[in-house]
């Protein structure tokens, strides 16, 4: 697993050997020698994670992990503290400037190793899902950096799986000062609690009774539910060595006993902090999926995707020998309603006419803004009878009752002409049969409009 390391050290002896271990390993390593030099590196997107000495001459770690994790442009880099300092306090203080982890010299190669590659597949998923959210952004969604970099951590709900008593109970006090605490002491049960919890953190002691710990983990990672949910895992010092394969099969942080209360705090909140910011960038990409295949005035699926998914209806139609129905409907005069009332007007009475059509159709019917004031449904498995009705019973529920306009203060009649036909012919171009719906639809206005005309294949 390829991934660009900075190693930020004044002490050139250090710089070589940190540069030697991660060399061995593939990984591309950069070096910088003081905080102001690793600022720009960063700034300019040029490495992938970073291993901060604390002691520098310039502006010491804690300071340059306080201004990472502050830029928007930078608060994502993974920052893993690797200093001479040991005591709780030095650790809690890089921990409360924003480092994901605080490794004390001298690091064991198979701790550095281990920690580095996770960081490194939570990068590359991170970076994955910033790259997919540009279009978002680009598009009027809110970037989630700034709300991030302003995130406290706080107010998280958390899942905490231990069977001993006297270990929960003081873990939960502890994590109840900020956040909302759920404790299951039944291993056999954590998955499905945390899989309908909706938890921003899930706690693993991976020391439980009769009950494997780690394929507790193995399990969250591998369920849709959970697959994304931080896990942060407690074990007792001597198993160490299991926390090093937790890392390898999808644990994101660790802490060992006996547990110091703002440690524990303190990787709780980062891991929320990164929760919150990877799902902000999901539901962006979701949304800007939705948006590309959505109008977003009538909510209906728009010509772009109807164009691509109706092709592979009448093909699925095709194959299996079943009929597929098309009708394009058109709101009569719908020029004179924006003429007459304001584009305001006609806005509204396209937003209740995708109502009423969401209501006259099946699920499984694609119903598409297809331009202006023209529209496409399509009906798989519906043959010209059964599509008739359809559209008649459309066409009277457009026309029965008024359209609301400007806030409900006016009420006007509108109504609709549909050209409706089928694909029956196997292999007949998408085209070919909406042209004949068009041509269908030209014939139904051409006669007095609201009404339904239908044109056989």
């Amino acid at each position: 697993m390829s991934a660009r390391i900075l190693v930020v050290d004044d002490v050139p002896a250090n710089v070589k050997l940190l540069e030697a271990r991660l060399s061995a390993e593939y990984f591309d390593v950069m070096t910088a020698s003081n905080g102001t030099e690793a600022l720009a590196i960063c700034r300019r997107a040029e490495c992938d994670i970073i291993l901060l000495d604390v002691m520098m001459p310039d502006i010491d770690g804690y300071e340059v992990c306080r201004r990472l994790k502050s830029d928007p442009a930078t608060h994502h880099i993974p920052v893993v503290m690797v200093t001479a300092l040991d005591s709780p306090a030095d650790r809690n203080r890089g921990l409360e400037a924003g480092a994901d982890d605080f490794l004390t010299k001298p690091v064991s190669d198979v701790v550095l190793i281990a920690r580095v590659r996770s960081l490194t597949r939570l990068k590359m998923m991170t970076d994955e899902l910033r790259m997919r959210a540009i279009t978002s952004i680009e598009i009027g969604m809110q970037a989630p950096e700034r709300s991030a970099v302003a995130d406290t951590g706080k107010g998280g709900r958390i899942l905490l799986v231990d069977d001993r008593e006297s270990s929960y109970e003081r873990l939960a006090t502890l994590l109840a000062a900020e956040h909302t605490v759920d404790v299951e002491p039944n291993p056999t049960e954590a998955l499905f609690h945390a899989a309908e919890g909706n938890y921003d953190l899930l706690i693993v002691s991976l020391d439980l009774n009769n009950f494997d710990g780690l394929r507790l983990c193995s399990q969250a990672r591998s369920l849709e539910r959970t697959r994304h949910v931080p896990i942060l895992a407690i074990a007792d010092p001597e198993n160490s060595t299991r926390l090093l394969r937790g890392l390898e099969i999808g644990v994101n942080d660790y802490l060992l006993r006996p547990i110091d209360k703002n440690e524990l705090l303190a990787r709780a909140r980062t891991q929320i902090r990164r929760r919150r910011y990877t799902d902000h960038l999901r539901d962006n990409v979701q949304n800007s999926i939705e948006m590309a295949i959505t109008d977003a005035l009538t909510g209906l699926h728009n010509r772009r995707y109807m164009e691509s998914h109706l092709a592979t209806l009448a093909e699925q139609a095709s194959i299996r020998g079943k009929p597929l129905a098309l009708m394009i409907l058109d709101i009569d005069y719908f020029k004179s309603i924006n003429d007459s009332y304001g584009h305001d007007a006609g806005d509204d009475v396209l937003r209740e006419f995708a109502v009423r059509v969401r209501k006259s159709i099946r699920g499984i019917d694609l119903a598409c803004r297809y331009g202006g004031e023209e529209f496409v449904i399509v009906m798989p498995e519906t043959d010209l009878h059964v599509a008739g009705m359809v559209a008649e019973r459309l066409r009277r529920s457009i026309a029965g009752e008024p359209f609301a306009i400007h806030k409900g203060t006016k009420r006007i009649e509108v109504t609709i002409s549909i050209g409706l036909t089928t694909l029956e012919q196997k292999g007949e171009a998408v085209a070919d049969v909406l042209k004949r719906a068009d041509t269908a639809l030209y014939r139904a206005k051409h006669d007095g409009r609201n009404r339904v005309v239908s044109q056989a294949a």
